[in-house]
């Protein structure tokens, strides 16, 4: 869970995106990347196999300052293959907001269920099942995209989803903010953050645009 420091008067969320293979995670944060301010991010870290998927993760710490409190977002993202799975939980662990990056492409439906099973395991073991997720179907300029309206919803019909092309960087940004926005609500229901730091989380979001860079953020 978040890490609050009221001496140092900084706060620390760990936003995670997971998903199957090659559906896109490494490009959202890539994406995300190349939206925020130089002067506020950190070094974008990749590791890479020979196949170009993502072998280990991605670190992107975007860092700013309002009402008197330090902030500071790490960003990551989980390897896809199964035999990773280690590696998946051990990223997972300690994560504040969970973005599941689903594969538009017809015959991804199975790998996308799997994946999200996986991530309904991993969340339970580590005691994290209420966590806020954003389901982001990517990948959304292929000519034979599955229809948003059948898409998947992974158990809730009402499941609101996200659409993107996180290559173009369409939808990655609205995607982020969305996913800030719950982890703040949903810290601030446990750890009554807007009472303690004196923000809400319109005005985290606001701050969060402004000093990252981000003119639109949805």
């Amino acid at each position: 869970m978040a890490q609050v420091d009221f001496t140092e008067r900084q706060l620390t969320l760990k936003l995670v995106y997971y998903g199957p293979p090659l559906s896109g995670k490494t490009s959202n944060l890539r994406a995300l990347y190349g939206a925020v301010d130089k002067l506020n991010r950190g070094r974008l870290m990749t590791l890479d196999t020979r196949d170009d998927r993502t072998l280990f993760f991605d670190l992107l710490p975007i860092f700013f300052r309002t009402s008197g409190f330090s902030f500071r977002i790490k960003v990551y993202t989980v390897p896809g293959q199964p035999v990773h799975e280690a590696t998946r939980k051990v990223v997972l662990a300690g994560a504040d907001g969970v973005v599941f990056v689903a594969d538009s492409e017809p015959d991804q439906r199975d790998a996308n269920l799997g994946s999200w099973k996986n991530l309904v395991a991993n969340l339970a073991s580590l005691g994290l099942a209420e966590l806020p997720v954003i389901v982001q179907y990517n990948k959304r300029d292929l000519p034979d995209a599955v229809p948003i309206e059948t898409a998947d919803r992974f158990g809730d019909p009402k499941r609101k989803l996200q659409e993107a092309c996180a290559k173009g960087g369409d939808g990655v940004v609205l995607t982020f903010f969305d996913l800030v926005g719950r982890s703040w609500d949903f810290l601030d229901r446990d750890r009554t953050l807007s009472e303690k730091l004196g923000i809400d989380s319109a005005t985290f979001r606001r701050a969060l645009a402004e000093h990252v860079g981000i003119t639109n953020p949805g």
